[in-house]
């Protein structure tokens, strides 16, 4: 098979993989090799400086071993199979990036003959990159659940970011739809790099350990001696939504002690998108969008904001309202909480408001050091309208709140829409909730 109708196979197939961005990794070539990655990472959106940034993301073969019933590439599926070679991933990267088409690889691969032998093949991609043609630029390996902790350590060596899928939120959901798969067994892989990034990171003299405003560490005067780095930028996941009716609120659950157990950096959420024949047991119609859109911002809530799952979710039916964000949700539920007084409350409070997000709440603690934030400061930092019935200002402008009124939650949903694709991404990016 020619090499151009592979790359359009396993191209095609890696798509289903949303966990591919990268973040928190630094790696310079020091003048000695090719590529670089710097702090925002490369992934396929728009970084803070405005630039987008690209990767080759690819499958090393759709052919599987496994019946996943969600998958196109399970093996009962009747697609088109195609399989590189290390020597083809290895060339086509490099032959990429002096194109300047991409900035780094992002690669995945079923699983062939056993997880051990998939997950060294794809070490070996990464190895040789690093090695043989001293490519510094950005990899991203998928770690295969149930290879030994010596491949996957291979891998680390010299991978930026590594990601074990979880697919489903619970068992009972894998029970159902990928019987070959299990949440013990994905949890131990995700155990094992936590512990080989610790121990990489302990390693690290202390005198390296400082670090700049960036979040990489300083350069030393003194000559460094070569560190063993694993997986420098973390590790991540990637949940399937909507494949089974199992609610939002265990999907965040097991977010939750994703990121409290392996400290992953991030959990990616994949509306399930109905495959060609596939089995009779799954949804015939794919989630509305929207759903994904509102995970992510839970996710958000739950990372940087201070809530609780509990407090995200809907009591009654435990899922996310798709009509409101989840924080405007949370204070429609909570109106008692407010109005508050933005020169008085502290950090954590002012981060619960709705459309206050971290930039908004960081400018109004510096702001009011110096004078009583009043409504034309607020309309200066364009704090959106929807805020306003939820706060105070020091010219106390709004004696009559409306937060009792029953047309309050109409009135913020009427103007709701579709997001942008772009207004998604900058979302995303600041994190303005």
């Amino acid at each position: 098979m020619e090499r151009s109708v592979k790359l359009a196979i396993l191209a095609d197939a890696a798509k289903y993989d949303a966990s591919c961005a990268s973040s928190g990794s630094k790696r310079s070539n020091g003048g000695a090799g090719i590529g670089n990655v710097d702090g925002v990472g490369i992934c396929h959106s728009y970084t803070p400086d405005g630039r987008c940034v690209s990767l080759l993301k690819i499958l090393l073969t759709n052919h599987c071993v496994y019946d996943c019933q969600y998958c196109v590439n399970r093996v009962s599926s009747d697609v088109p199979r195609a399989r590189f070679s290390v020597d083809e991933v290895v060339t086509l990267t490099m032959d990429f990036y002096r194109r300047n088409y991409i900035e780094g690889l992002f690669l995945s691969s079923g699983i062939v003959t056993s997880p051990d032998a998939t997950m060294e093949q794809l070490a070996q991609v990464a190895r040789r990159l690093r090695e043989d043609h001293l490519f510094a630029g950005y990899i991203h390996l998928k770690a295969v659940a149930g290879a030994s902790d010596e491949a996957v350590r291979a891998a680390g060596r010299h991978a930026d970011r590594l990601s074990v899928n979880v697919e489903l939120p619970t068992q009972p959901d894998l029970d159902k739809l990928a019987p070959e798969k299990s949440l013990k067994e994905t949890g131990q892989a995700m155990a094992g790099i936590k512990k080989a990034i610790a121990e990489a990171k302990d390693r690290v003299p202390d005198r390296l350990k400082k670090r700049s405003p960036g979040g990489n560490p300083l350069p030393s005067r003194k000559a460094a001696p070569k560190i063993e780095r694993f997986a420098p930028a973390g590790q991540s996941t990637q949940m399937i939504v909507g494949a089974t009716p199992t609610p939002d609120a265990e999907i965040l659950r097991t977010a939750d002690r994703l990121y409290r157990g392996p400290k992953l950096k991030r959990v990616y959420y994949s509306a399930y998108s109905p495959i060609p024949r596939g089995s009779h047991v799954l949804p015939t119609h794919a989630p509305p969008l929207v759903r994904e859109h509102r995970l992510y911002q839970a996710d958000w809530l739950m990372r940087f904001y201070g809530f609780g799952v509990e407090e995200i979710v809907t009591p009654g039916d435990r899922n996310l309202d798709l009509e409101v964000d989840p924080k405007m949700a949370w204070a429609l539920r909570n109106r008692a909480s407010f109005p508050v007084d933005i020169n008085k409350v502290p950090r954590e409070t002012l981060l619960r408001v709705p459309g206050f997000g971290v930039r908004t709440v960081n400018r109004l603690l510096g702001l009011r050091r110096h004078k009583n934030v009043r409504k034309s400061d607020l309309k200066t930092m364009r704090v959106p309208k929807r805020s306003l019935p939820f706060v105070i200002t020091a010219d106390d402008w709004s004696a009559t709140r409306g937060l009792d009124s029953e047309r309050l939650r109409s009135r913020i949903v009427a103007p709701t829409r579709q997001l942008g694709l772009f207004e998604a991404a900058v979302g995303a990016r600041t994190g303005e909730v």
